[in-house]
């Protein structure tokens, strides 16, 4: 009898339990197949192409403006009788790093680079673009809204 049930048990499939474990497994399993993540696609149009070209163009001019805004605040800050190395200035400088990366500070470094060679050029006597678009009247936040030029 024993022979028997053991037959028949083979021929019916499962139990209970161990097809409900089949069932869960395979339903998770088809799940993570499903929800896996992508590569993005490459645009194949020209009208694809040139959305995703715009939106670095933009994500590009929003870092530099952000950037821009970060040089003008620290102009402000030395102007003023405030802390060097605030925590408002570091953790917007650390915002401005992890959005952009090694990238921005680059552009920081260039941007410094150039208003040395314009300190330079100004203490010399030689004369600038920089002289002739602000006169002789100059703000340093000016100077920093005529070196970087973003656009």
């Amino acid at each position: 009898m024993n022979a028997v049930q053991g037959t028949d048990r083979a021929v019916r499939g499962s139990t209970y339990p161990e097809a409900m474990f089949e069932t869960l497994f395979l339903t998770i399993l088809i799940y993570l197949f499903l929800s896996r993540n992508k590569k993005p696609r490459k645009p194949r149009t020209l009208d694809g192409e040139l959305k995703q070209l715009i939106e670095q163009a933009n994500y590009t001019t929003s870092v530099s403006s952000e950037i821009k805004c970060f040089l003008i605040d620290l102009i402000s800050d030395a102007s003023n009788p405030s802390q060097n190395f605030s925590d408002v200035r570091l953790k917007q400088a650390e915002r401005i790093l992890d959005r952009a990366g090694p990238a921005a500070f680059y552009w920081m470094t260039e941007i410094a680079a150039q208003l040395s060679i314009l300190t330079a050029a100004q203490i010399n006597g030689i004369d600038t673009n920089v002289n002739a678009e602000l006169g002789k009247i100059a703000t340093p936040e000016a100077v920093v809204d005529v070196v970087v030029k973003i656009g």
